[in-house]
């Protein structure tokens, strides 16, 4: 089984008939997926998503993945093939036609609607070419065949790459719900007809691999929302993803049923439903749906809102209903309904909305108390389903976390798959699939590139371990005026302290210090800034450990006269 190494050097030149695969994103983590195909000069890229920050990444709104490895050969990119619509596999499309706009989208008719209008707001016009289940289409060396596969947001696709290096599939998510809400069937059968011609590498979804057996229909939550919208007493508030059209369907049709009003809440929200709806995907009665801005004229039994925000976001609608920070007052009585998974890393956030919408009397119903939820991801049994129906030579797990791609990894072997053709890669690890092998042969650069507003990729490491120390720790400046010949001191030292938990009173006490430090420092002729500086952040430093145990930004101001 070949495993990255960080002694990985560059990869050397791709050989003739090889095909060469980099991700950028997506292993070892959920999200930022985005796979870099290349054969014969030529690449497709496969997915190009965004990653959401953690607690320790603040003022960060997006993390993308690093273009730099493609950066120059922007004119060699055939197409970027979309599986689906999910910010995770579409979020940093965006930011790469910044880099040059004509680069063409491939994808299904609900996937490029959505695409298209994320990127009205960057005032881009895509080049879009629709694909459907079934066909075939060439990009250059590339001939690409797509698949249905069910995923928790309808026009999943699944691609298999075809070049002369061999074939490789890569199922995008998917799971194996044999009751979808639309019908629409993994395409195991295609799977396994390509199995018996030949899948030289298969990259499967790794999401779900440590769940045992096979994940809950979607259709099995329609009894538990319906009862909930029935038993309610007062208004309702639905939340779920902006991108789950299945999930707000059902809230839509139990809403119905109960002659209830639907307003949608969030921006988001609002844009894709409107898609989804203009395209069919989502079925609204008509006179159903009422603006928001109306919603408060109606009676509270009489209405269902449908709203972003169910992984505590802070500036999400039911963060903000739950602060009092939001038009619509959550009152008792109230029915909240949480139709969501609970994203790890987020459970403080939602614990954190849950317990403000139950102090303004809500009954909140999530996860944790009903079954309000089913993954979009495949389990351990249907993954084993997909290994067996394929019969890969070469298998590579994505989109998962170390754990997520070990434990899939762990499957292909049970499978047959021969140790020696197991990768698991890491972004940025270069994997050549050459001679009917895939092995790792270096790596590349495939950072993170952190989005704060407006600036992308101004925001580095560095910055942020700043940030956390300043929300950690506070800062402490320390300003003094020296003779700029003699670098004797002049005036000062002033200190000020915000946000250390330090009693302000107690800082006369390390001024005695900085003036002797000063002085020896001068005495031993140290006449420059910054080795000033340093004297005067590594004296306050020292006193504030010894005297508080506490480690603030130390900011020295010098001033020269």
């Amino acid at each position: 089984m070949s495993h990255p190494h960080p002694e990985l050097g560059p990869p050397p030149p791709l050989p003739e008939h090889g095909l060469r695969i980099v991700a950028l994103g997506g292993l070892g983590e959920i999200g930022r997926n985005m796979a870099v195909f290349e054969f014969d000069g030529r690449l497709l890229i496969v997915d190009c998503g965004v990653l959401f920050p953690e607690p320790d990444q603040p003022g960060v709104d997006l993390i993308l993945p690093d273009f730099e490895y493609i950066r120059d050969r922007l004119d060699d990119i055939e197409a970027v093939v979309l599986t689906h619509a999910h910010e995770d596999h579409i979020g940093a499309v965006p930011y790469l036609l910044r880099e040059k706009r004509d680069i063409p989208l491939v994808g299904a008719k609900l996937t490029l609607a959505l695409i298209e209008a994320k990127l009205t707001e960057h005032r881009i016009q895509p080049v879009k070419q629709e694909v459907v289940e079934g066909e075939r289409r060439r990009f250059g060396p590339f001939e690409c065949e797509f698949f249905a596969v069910n995923h928790s947001i309808p026009d999943a696709l699944a691609v298999a790459v075809r070049t002369p290096a061999g074939i490789v599939l890569h199922t995008g998510d998917f799971k194996m719900d044999q009751l979808p809400m639309d019908g629409r069937l993994t395409d195991l059968g295609g799977f396994a007809r390509l199995g018996a011609e030949g899948v030289d590498l298969l990259m499967s979804d790794s999401t779900n691999s440590e769940v045992p057996g096979f994940v809950t229909s979607e259709r099995d939550i329609a009894p538990i929302i319906d009862d909930v919208i029935r038993t309610a007493e007062k208004r309702i508030i639905v939340a779920c993803f902006a991108s789950h059209i299945h999930r707000v369907q059902q809230a839509i049709d139990s809403a119905e049923k109960y002659g209830r009003k639907v307003a949608l809440i969030g921006r988001s929200m609002v844009r894709n439903m409107g898609v989804a709806r203009d395209l069919n995907y989502l079925k609204v009665p008509p006179g159903l749906l009422v603006d928001s801005r109306e919603i408060e004229e109606w009676p509270p039994e009489d209405v269902v809102l449908i709203c972003t925000g169910s992984q505590g976001e802070p500036m999400a609608a039911l963060s903000r209903m739950a602060n009092r920070d939001h038009p619509i007052r959550v009152a008792e009585g109230d029915t909240v309904l949480l139709a969501s998974s609970l994203v790890p890393g987020n459970e403080t956030a939602v614990n954190k909305v849950i317990n403000g919408l139950t102090r303004w009397g809500a009954r909140v119903v999530h996860k944790g108390n009903a079954l309000v939820h089913v993954s979009g991801h495949a389990a351990a049994g249907e993954l084993l389903y997909v290994l067996n129906a394929t019969k890969p030579s070469n298998f590579m797990p994505v989109h998962g976390e170390w754990r997520h791609l070990r434990a899939h990894a762990k499957l292909a072997r049970l499978t047959g798959v021969p140790d020696e053709n197991i990768v698991i890669a890491e972004d940025g690890v270069v994997v050549d699939l050459l001679d009917g092998q895939a092995k790792v042969v270096g790596a590349v650069p495939a950072g993170y590139v952190f989005v704060d507003g407006t600036s992308v990729g101004d925001i580095t490491e560095v910055a942020l371990k700043d940030r956390r120390i300043l929300g950690d720790e506070g800062f402490i400046s320390v300003v003094v005026v020296v003779d700029s010949t003699t670098g004797k001191l002049s005036g000062g030292p002033e200190i000020t302290a915000r946000g250390s938990g330090i009693d302000p009173d107690s800082l006369d006490q390390v001024i005695p210090q900085i003036e002797r430090a000063l002085q020896d420092a001068a005495a031993d002729g140290v006449a420059d800034v910054q080795q000033i500086r340093r004297v005067l952040r590594r004296t306050l430093g020292r006193w504030v450990s010894d005297s508080y145990r506490r480690r603030p930004m130390i900011i020295p101001v010098v001033v020269e006269i």
